[in-house]
Parts: C-alpha cells; sequence; structure tokens
C-alpha cells in the first residue's frame, strides 16, 4: 500500500434517561409523531433557562469509568455556536475544554485505542425531506435530547478495526444500561475522520494527510463501507496529485458513496464560550466511588470468567458475551445443575447445556422472534431437561421433541414426557417384537441389505425409529436389525 490510512471516531450516543438534558420534557427517542416531547426550553423562547439532568451526568461518568478515563474533578458546560434549522437556540450547550471524561481506551484485538474525552451534550432536532417537495420540515422532538459523544485518538488503521470498536463500545453501553444504543434508531451514531498519510521508513516523520469526515453512519455494516470507499476515493485524489479537501461527507446507501456536504469548520468557527446559564459541576472523589460501584461485571472481564469457570471455548464465550440475555440465562441453568447434580458429571452436563443453548433454544428464537429475556422455558426446567439427556433418561432426538414443546407450552420436560409418552424403551422383546414387524413388511428392503446396499439398513433403522416415535437407542435398534436379518 502507498497510503496508511488514519482513521478517529466521534461517536454519538443518546443515553436512556425519563427527561431530556435542560428540561423536563420526556426523553423518547422513538416517537414517531412530530413536536409532541417539546417545551419553552427545549425550544429556546426567550426568558427560559436551562437546568441540568443529573441522571444525564452520572451516566457519562459511569461510561467513563467503564473505558478506563480520568474523570474531571471540575467540568463545565459550553455553548457551541453554529446555525441550522434544527439547533433552536443558535447554538448547542456541550463542552468543550473541561469535559467530564478524558484519557481513557478501549480494547480492539490487541491494540490499545485511546479516548481523548467524554462530554455531554444536548441532540439537535431533526429535519425531515419531503420527497420531491423544494422544502424541509423541522421536528424537535430530539431537540435537547442528552446527547454523549466520545472522541477517540486518531489511532485506527483500518476499516474493520473502526467497525469493531463501534461493536466493543455498543456491547459495553448496553452492559453498563445507559443507552439502547439502537444504531438503526438513531440512538448511537458515527463519524469517522480520516486521512492517508504516505507510507514511509521514517514513521516519526511521515506526514498526516488532510482529515476529512464521514457524518451519521448508522450501521456498523455501513461504518465499514463508508471508511472503505474514503480510503479509496482519497487515494484516487492523492495518485492524480490532487489535493483532498478539508470537508464534512455524508454516505449515501444507494450509490455506496461518500458525497460532500460542507466544508469542515474549525474550533474557532464554533466560537466557544463558557455557559453562562450554568455553574461548573464539581466531584468528590466519594461521589466517583460511588458510581464506580454501580459498574457491573463488562464484557472483557466476563468472557474471562467464563472460559475459565465453564471451560468454554472462546467462541462460545463471545457468544454468551455478545448476547447478553442468553448469556445470563446460560449462568442461570448452570447453577441449578451444579446445585441438582455431582461435581464430577457437571463438566459433560455443562457441555449439553451449552449445545442446547447455541443451536436448538438459539434457533427457535430467532424463528419465533421472541426476544431472549421473554422466552418461556425456565431456567430449572431446562437444567432438568439436560439432567434427563446426560443420565440417558432420554435419547437425544427425544430431547429436541420435549425441548420444542416445553418452548411452546413453557411445560416442565418430565410433564411432557409422561403425557406423551416419550420416555425411553428399554424392553428388549418389545423392541425385537417392533424389528420384526417392520422387516415382515418391508422384503424389498431387507433383500437389498442381504445383496449389499447399505442405504437399506438406514431406512429400515427410520421404520423402526418412526414407529417406536424415537423411544429406542439407534445404536441398539441398529444391531438387532442386523442380528435379525443376519438370522
Amino acid at each position: 500500500m502507498k497510503y496508511q490510512p488514519v482513521i478517529g471516531l466521534e461517536v454519538h450516543v443518546e443515553l436512556k434517561t425519563k427527561s431530556k438534558m435542560f428540561c423536563s420534557c420526556q426523553n423518547d427517542s422513538l416517537e414517531k409523531r412530530p413536536n409532541i416531547n417539546i417545551c419553552p426550553v427545549c425550544l429556546a423562547h426567550p426568558g427560559t433557562l436551562p437546568v441540568i439532568n443529573n441522571e444525564a451526568v452520572r451516566k457519562v461518568i459511569k461510561a467513563g469509568l467503564a473505558l478506563s478515563c480520568k474523570i474531571s474533578k471540575l467540568a463545565k458546560f459550553d455553548r457551541k455556536s453554529y446555525f441550522y434549522p434544527d439547533i433552536p437556540k443558535g447554538y448547542q450547550i456541550s463542552q468543550y475544554d473541561m469535559p467530564f471524561c478524558e484519557s481513557g481506551f478501549l480494547k480492539v484485538g490487541d491494540r490499545k485505542i485511546e479516548i481523548t474525552r467524554i462530554h455531554l451534550e444536548e441532540d439537535t432536532g431533526r429535519l425531515i425531506h419531503p420527497k420531491g417537495e423544494n422544502y424541509s420540515l423541522v421536528d424537535f422532538n430530539r431537540a435537547g435530547v442528552p446527547l454523549m459523544e466520545l472522541v477517540t485518538e486518531p489511532q485506527i488503521t483500518s476499516a474493520t478495526e473502526a467497525k469493531e470498536f463501534a461493536q466493543k463500545l455498543q456491547l459495553i453501553i448496553r452492559y453498563i444500561n445507559i443507552s439502547d444504543a439502537n444504531m438503526e434508531a438513531g440512538q448511537m451514531r458515527v463519524e469517522a475522520n480520516i486521512s492517508l498519510s504516505k507510507v514511509s521508513s521514517d514513521s516519526e516523520n511521515s506526514k498526516l494527510g488532510t482529515k476529512v469526515e464521514i457524518k451519521n453512519l448508522n450501521s456498523f455494516k455501513v461504518v465499514e463501507k463508508a471508511i472503505n470507499y474514503e480510503i479509496k476515493r482519497q487515494a484516487k485524489v492523492l495518485d492524480n496529485s490532487e489535493e483532498v479537501v478539508q470537508e464534512t461527507r455524508g454516505w449515501d446507501e444507494l450509490k455506496e458513496s461518500t458525497f460532500s456536504q460542507r466544508k469542515k469548520e474549525k474550533a474557532h468557527d464554533y466560537r466557544y464560550f463558557p455557559e453562562p446559564d450554568l455553574p461548573p459541576l464539581s466531584f468528590t472523589d466519594e461521589q466517583i466511588a460511588i458510581i464506580k460501584r454501580e459498574l457491573p461485571e463488562l464484557p472483557e472481564a466476563k468472557k474471562e470468567r467464563i472460559i475459565k469457570e465453564y471451560e468454554l471455548n472462546e467462541k462460545n464465550a463471545t457468544f454468551f458475551v455478545q448476547n447478553k440475555e442468553l448469556g445470563e440465562y446460560f449462568e442461570k441453568v448452570i447453577s441449578e445443575l451444579a446445585a441438582d447434580s455431582p461435581s464430577e458429571d457437571l463438566k459433560k452436563l455443562t457441555s449439553i447445556a451449552t449445545n442446547y443453548i447455541l443451536t436448538d433454544l438459539q434457533g427457535m428464537l430467532k424463528e419465533s422472534k421472541l426476544i431472549e429475556k421473554d422466552f418461556p422455558i425456565t431456567p430449572e426446567n431446562f437444567a432438568e431437561l439436560v439432567i434427563l439427556v446426560g443420565t440417558k433418561k432420554i435419547l437425544s432426538n427425544v430431547a429436541k421433541r420435549v425441548l420444542l414443546e416445553m418452548f411452546q407450552t413453557g411445560a416442565d420436560p418430565s410433564h411432557i414426557i409422561e403425557e406423551k409418552g416419550l420416555s425411553e424403551m428399554k424392553d428388549g422383546e418389545e423392541i425385537l417384537n417392533i424389528v420384526k414387524e417392520i422387516l415382515l413388511k418391508n422384503e424389498k428392503a431387507v433383500s437389498d441389505f442381504k445383496e449389499g446396499k447399505q442405504n437399506a439398513l438406514q431406512f429400515l433403522l427410520g421404520q423402526v425409529m418412526a414407529k417406536t416415535k424415537g423411544r429406542v437407542n439407534p445404536n441398539e435398534a441398529r444391531k438387532i436389525i442386523e442380528k435379525e436379518i443376519n438370522n
């Protein structure tokens, strides 16, 4: 490669609070009716004054602690001036030189991506552009919603790494419960600053290229596509001995390309100055410690623990970390198994539970479109099913039928097995009589097997399994079939 991409991210996250940042209006990012959650404060009527949302401040500090940031003992809000139809005041209340959080990091693979700052501001309104019309409409429901902004150092080197950073950040945000961070709903938005520098053996003196920002990327796939496109676009510009223009660009999903929006502003263009209507905020060590104690187990720590505690491989552990509700369900199931089973059996039962959750249960959830926390099988009942399989009281193929019935009805496995007559058939004489009946009815298949056609044996076995509703061990049934034919 002739050029080395240098990428920094700015990630905006709408915080999950009951009210907006500086007024008591409802914070509901999913409200579809325009201009419902508005008041004189968030519409900037003359004479109105903002009041700081304490819960939003706590949530930003919690994010900073989760990302190993230094929490500022003294912070303030600033006015960031720019004129746009979705900014009612003509300025945005944000933070400039004294944010709440600074100097953190997030590990992506083996690399630490440094976080410059995390600050708090208010969101803007939303512009609506009716198709085919020459005007735009403004919905102010979103104006004043608490918005956390995280800024990284320009240390990301590829589109894939940028996507993985955003994915890991979203997972942490959800674990600490400060936002749902749904990108499709606009609750988390990624902006990428991209420049290209010429690859040089003298890395210390290599010159950074001109920075271009891509705004409002609303999915992980789009983050990766847009950055890759912009890298190729800038490389082509440089190859043609032209200059990359410092600007803000958008992403066109249909054309899968970036497009110019406006020339990039510099900090002095915003005319930052301290917000005169809000006091500076100071924090004690004890106040910060109280918020830190509220942090749950974070994703990386959880992955390391469950690998060690349950002897899972990294792939399965990663699945349970990324699917938080299923991971918590898995641990409840193992807790039930540990209470009801000897320790020497627990490893085998854990393996059975893992396989059924990752395959059958996950498949049922996808098909039914149920949310993990809403599905009807209790951990106690799931553990009971695992024990029945592990102790060979029911066969695996029967267990799958029982599990489906449990998922559909919420009933316990023992009740289903008894009601449906699904317990394993142990009576050798009864099994032998069924085999003899099947062989008499399928003389052609018997003849084919004698001629060396192995598929005939599978057919006969299938007939026996169907007749017994899967209650007979298939290996035992196969042996009996072969013995009877050979006799």
